[in-house]
């Protein structure tokens, strides 16, 4: 009797060649994951600033709070609001600083991480990028 107690060479390139084609198809489903985990990220954080925005509001006669160069000024007025340290954006210039913006329309020139509307209040990401679906960080 001829009894066999291995697997043959054949054997073993055809299931590494499985194994290959799997994980080649697997990888851009794990890393898309991570992109998406970030632009959720960055909805959750714009979420909690406009919060902090609105209670800032709430507490203060209805008037926002004040933004001038770098927002080191905005940033301090939304401590007490916000549950830890101001919030880096994650796309853009990646950084905590808000540029102050007025008027009808809040358009992202990439200077800074954030940018505050001082007329309207509005808050968004200071990035012209788009995320994985296409749309635009700064329409979150």
């Amino acid at each position: 009797m001829n009894r066999r107690d291995a697997f043959t060479l054949v054997e073993l390139v055809v299931v590494i060649m499985i194994l290959g084609i799997l994980a080649g198809v697997a990888a851009p489903k794990l890393l898309n994951t991570s992109t998406q985990a970030t632009e959720n990220g960055l909805r959750q954080t714009l979420a909690v600033v406009r919060d902090a925005i609105e209670l800032y509001a709430a507490q203060n006669g209805g008037n926002l709070p004040a933004c001038t160069s770098t927002g080191a000024d905005f940033r301090t007025a939304l401590e007490p609001f916000l549950r830890g340290e101001f919030p880096i954006a994650p796309y853009g210039s990646t950084d905590f600083n808000v540029t102050p913006t007025s008027g009808a329309t809040t358009t992202p020139d990439g200077t800074t991480g954030w940018m505050f509307n001082t007329t309207d209040g509005t808050f968004i990401c200071n990035s012209a990028s788009t995320d994985s679906k296409g749309d635009a960080f700064s329409s979150y």
